[in-house]
């Protein structure tokens, strides 16, 4: 079977790999869609970040070259000895969180994790093996086209509970990428009365506005950003989002939020930024920060996208073959601002 396999930088090659044997716990997942992830970008710009080269992944026994994807949706071809709550036909979606599971959910990704297409085989391909704890019941009825953007959906959501985010409030976003316009998709549904998102590209903060942003700022157009955020929210954000991950936003973030309101960094920084403590004292702001999600939040996320609670459509700019995954995809994210969640088509690889 063809698969999207990460050799190094900027070499993701599509080559014929076969699939390992599954494990007794294990199911064979047919593969529908699968999305290209900010994660994946890293990677193949700059990696590797995640994925292991010098040894096997200690928790899932991964090494480079691997088959990357993360983001995916698909039907159960087989079911191992052992798995017990699926059968063969299941629409499922998947949570690539590998953890040491020895925490409570809400803090296990911090004791270790690793991911299912970052550091073991995973969705770009036909076919992959899936642990059947990582696997999530989806609606038959339900399209998998849609299913493949619930995990960076997810993260959207985990960030929105580690804002402390309350019904009414207001929040800002600065950066208007995938993870940054599901931020506002689902602070939209957990009740922001406003929800401002910051971001140099006007195309992306037109899709912004398309997944409930309330209000946009570009600052190449304003002269002060933070006076024009409180221009739309006098006295600052309850709760604002870093999704930028850069020095800038990072401040900005800081002076856009009312006193004892939270700042949550969600973004990964390709590079360290400088920070000075005062800056977040003298605020009187409290800054949480938040990657992957617990289980019962993924869960809770199928639940939210399944039933149309959040709107995940806009966010699918394109649709591609796994053929031209490189030029179409990682290329294309590159450089056109204009796509948000590219996904690939597994359903004739």
């Amino acid at each position: 079977m063809k698969a999207a396999v990460w050799h190094g930088v900027k070499d993701v090659r599509v080559e014929d790999v076969a699939l390992k044997p599954a494990k007794s716990d294990e199911v064979v997942v047919r593969v529908a869609y699968a999305g290209i992830c900010g994660s994946d970008l890293h990677e193949y710009l700059e990696g590797p970040v995640f994925i292991p080269v010098d040894a096997p992944d200690t928790l899932t026994g991964g090494q480079a070259p691997l088959t990357m994807g993360h983001e995916f949706s698909g039907v159960i071809e087989k079911v191992g000895a052992d798995v017990t709550k699926f059968k063969v036909g299941d629409h499922v979606s998947i949570n690539p969180t590998v953890t040491k599971g020895i925490s409570p959910d809400n803090l296990d990704v911090y004791d270790g994790y690793s991911f299912i297409g970052l550091s073991t085989d995973g969705g770009f391909t036909s076919f992959v093996n899936v642990p059947e704890e990582n696997l999530y019941h989806l609606p038959e009825d339900f399209s998998l086209k849609l299913a493949a953007t619930i995990e960076p959906t997810a993260v959207a959501v985990q960030a929105v509970k580690e804002g402390d985010l309350r019904f009414g409030e207001k929040v800002v976003i600065f950066g208007a990428g995938p993870i940054g316009v599901l931020v506002a998709a689902a602070a939209k549904t957990a009740g922001a009365t406003k929800i401002v998102a910051v971001d140099l590209s006007e195309v992306r903060l037109k899709k912004a506005v398309e997944m409930g942003a309330t209000d946009v700022i570009n600052p190449s157009q304003v002269s002060d950003t933070i006076a024009a955020i409180n221009e739309i929210i006098p006295g600052g954000a309850d709760v604002s989002f870093e999704v930028a991950g850069v020095q800038p936003t990072f401040e900005q973030a800081i002076d856009a939020t009312r006193p004892r309101g939270n700042v949550v960094i969600v973004s990964i920084f390709a590079k360290p930024i400088s920070f000075d403590p005062m800056q977040l004292m003298n605020a009187g702001v409290k800054l949480t920060t938040t990657i992957a999600y617990s289980k019962e939040t993924f869960q809770q996320t199928v639940d939210l996208v399944s039933s149309g609670q959040i709107d995940v459509k806009p966010v699918i700019t394109d649709t591609i073959e796994l053929d031209n995954i490189v030029n179409d995809g990682f290329e294309a994210l590159t450089r056109d601002k204009s796509q948000a969640k590219i996904l690939i088509d597994l359903n004739q690889a």
